[in-house]
Parts: structure tokens; C-alpha cells; sequence
């Protein structure tokens, strides 16, 4: 019973917080940058690199050139260097900072058995869908490995997809902005990159679900996949990929603030 009341009363705060925006003029003043996974938890491994690498080194050259061609928007990090940032940490880092955009990066994976299955795609915050279910566990999986896990999400079971639909409705207030900024981004990879898109996604992700902005969270590629490992780890594919999430940022900037 809190815990619904907690989620009634954070949906009206969410609400009127965009109204008041919206009325004053919105405009996209802070973003942060989310580089998945870290220090003890690696999540997803290739033949030669690790999700957590990956993830840092493309979030790092996105801020930077975020830092460049848009130098009025503050850029703030979830984590730099290699360090085990916990679930509920990056959210929190997110609303403290009251930023605009929310953007993690990660990697995707399949088992060995698919290690042909390739392609970028982009997730939302929602409820699952039965087939989405097994996805959003294993991204979720994270928190198991974090001290006093029950306590810290208000009892949230990673093993529970039930769950997952009450903790959805904290993100209901954004969720058109995200899907609309998922979208440009796939756009983006796709007619930029020339990558194979998996689509937009819609899941129970905890850490887009605590974030009181538009968040998505964007798997770069296939880190199971040969080809697309060498991608990801090049120079090339990451400035390709920074580029295009960028690229995305600009047209969403542009549609979304009220002049």
C-alpha cells in the first residue's frame, strides 16, 4: 500500500513538473550519460572485450562531442572509469541534476548458439510484454549483486515481473518524449550507419523506470557477434555511433523546445 501510494503521488508530481516546463518555456539544459554496467559487474562478454569497457569508451567520446557541438548543455556522467555505480545511483544522479535527457549505453548478447543475430535497437521504460520479460530480468539481474537490494527498491524483485507494471507508472508521464528520442536515435543509426535496426522497445528496465526524464537506454550492438564486436571496439564504429546519438539529440532538441 506505500508503495502504490509513493507511485500515485510521484505520477502527479511528474505531471505537474512538465506543465510548469512547458509553461516557462522548455528547454533541454542537462543531460546525462549513462556508460552501462562497471567495475565488478561487467555484464555482457565478447571473444576479447567486456560490455563495461565498451559502454565507457562510447559514453565518454558521446559527451565530449556533445561537449562540442552543443556547448550550453551541461553534460553530467553516471561514471568515467571503471567503477561499480549501483542501479538506483544512476537514476538518482539523473533527478538530483534535474536533467532533460537520460541516455544509457550498453551492449547486447545472445548465446553461443546465436552468436549470428546482430543490429542496434533502443529501449523505453514500460511494462513487459511475456516475450520482452526474460530481457528485462537479465539487464535487471545487476541489482542482485548490490548489498541490501530489497531495501534500497522498495522491494523490488528482479525475479518478479509482476512487479514491473507499478514501478511502469512512474515513467507513463514521459513516455511519449522517450519513445519519439528511441526512434531518432535507431533513425539515426540506421541512415547514417547503414546499422540493421532491431526497432524500439518498450521493457521494464529499473534504471529508465526511476528516472523522472525522458530516458532510453540504446544497445550499441552485439557484443556476441564477431563482426559486430570488432565494430563497437573500433574507433570508427564508436565516433559512428556517438555521432549518430548525437545526431539524434539535435532533431529531438529542435522538435521538443518551446521557443
Amino acid at each position: 500500500m506505500k508503495l502504490k501510494l509513493l507511485v500515485i503521488f510521484s505520477v502527479f508530481i511528474l505531471l505537474f513538473a512538465i506543465q510548469n516546463s512547458f509553461a516557462q518555456g522548455y528547454k533541454i539544459k542537462t543531460i546525462v550519460i549513462d556508460p552501462g554496467h562497471g567495475g565488478r559487474k561487467p555484464g555482457a562478454s565478447g571473444s576479447f572485450s567486456k560490455e563495461k569497457d565498451v559502454s565507457l569508451k562510447i559514453g565518454l567520446k558521446l559527451g565530449q562531442k556533445l561537449k562540442d557541438e552543443l556547448p550550453g548543455i551541461k553534460i553530467i556522467y553516471t561514471r568515467t572509469k571503471d567503477v561499480d555505480v549501483d542501479l538506483y545511483r544512476r537514476a538518482e544522479i539523473a533527478n538530483d541534476a534535474n536533467a532533460d535527457l537520460f541516455i544509457s549505453v550498453h551492449c547486447n548478447s545472445m548465446p553461443p548458439k546465436n552468436k549470428g543475430i546482430k543490429g542496434v535497437e533502443t529501449l523505453v521504460a514500460g511494462s513487459h510484454r511475456l516475450k520482452e520479460q526474460d530481457a528485462a530480468i537479465r539487464e535487471n539481474a545487476d541489482i542482485k549483486l548490490e548489498k541490501n537490494y530489497k531495501t534500497k527498491y522498495d522491494g523490488y524483485d528482479p525475479n518478479d515481473p509482476g512487479t514491473f507494471i507499478l514501478l511502469s507508472l512512474l515513467k507513463n508521464a514521459f513516455r511519449d518524449k522517450s519513445i519519439k528520442f528511441a526512434k531518432l536515435i535507431q533513425n539515426s543509426y540506421i541512415e547514417r550507419d547503414n546499422r540493421l535496426s532491431r526497432g524500439v522497445k518498450e521493457q521494464g528496465v529499473l534504471v529508465l523506470q526511476r528516472c523522472g526524464m525522458p530516458a532510453v537506454l540504446t544497445e550499441v550492438g552485439f557484443i556476441s557477434n564477431t563482426q559486430e564486436e570488432k565494430y563497437i571496439n573500433s574507433a570508427k564504429g564508436q565516433n559512428e555511433i556517438a555521432d549518430s546519438i548525437v545526431d539524434a539529440i539535435k532533431k529531438y532538441k529542435k522538435n521538443i523546445e518551446v521557443r
